[in-house]
């Protein structure tokens, strides 16, 4: 499931939790102002319902309303994947660790893979700092041991970066994120 797909579920699980049922008509609009196109969002939706997230009920073929099965649940299994999805990346990055010490990897070899590991907790974080804002998600009892990896994580990644041979190996870090090219021309 790519990172779209998993931010349009949120977002739909979020309106069901502030509202409870909803039409369904109602629910895809207020998904498609927030983000996606029509056919994303309906697809979004399905996959919930095939996956017991949410329950639809068809009242006429005009009237068909969506509710969540059990809020807990959902929030839950949202954040199960999430921590999931953490662990490989700390994982990912501790195999980093050990062997840029065992093999000679190039300096490009370990700038790329330090940039990829720093994208993917980078979005991992985002997730978690936009689902802060909701409290199903920030009082259950995963959030913190997420936030707890997150942190860890990045912990990491400043330690490999220190430990790299390259004086300038950070320089480079910032040089290909792009947080170092701005143009001091444009500015007032």
């Amino acid at each position: 499931m790519d990172k779209n797909s998993e931010i349009i579920r949120t977002e739909i699980i979020r309106i069901l939790n502030e509202n409870g049922k909803i039409r369904g008509t109602e629910l895809a609009n207020r998904v498609i102002k927030k983000m996606g196109n029509e056919k994303t969002v309906y697809r979004e939706i399905s996959a919930l319902v095939e996956a017991g997230e949410i329950e639809k009920k068809v009242h006429s073929r005009s009237h068909i309303e969506y509710e969540l099965i059990n809020l807990y649940e959902s929030v839950s299994n949202q954040l199960k994947n999430l921590h999931k999805e953490i662990n490989m990346i700390f994982e990912e990055i501790h195999n980093f660790q050990q062997i840029s010490k065992e093999e000679e990897k190039s300096f490009h070899e370990r700038l790329r893979s330090t940039i990829h590991l720093i994208n993917r907790v980078q979005s991992s974080d985002s997730i978690m700092k936009l689902l802060s804002y909701y409290p199903a998600f920030k009082k259950d009892k995963m959030f913190p041991q997420i936030k707890r990896k997150i942190e860890d994580s990045w912990e990491l990644i400043m330690s490999n970066i220190l430990h790299q041979p390259e004086e300038d190996f950070l320089n480079q870090i910032f040089e290909n994120l792009r947080i170092s090219q701005i143009n001091t021309k444009n500015l007032n």
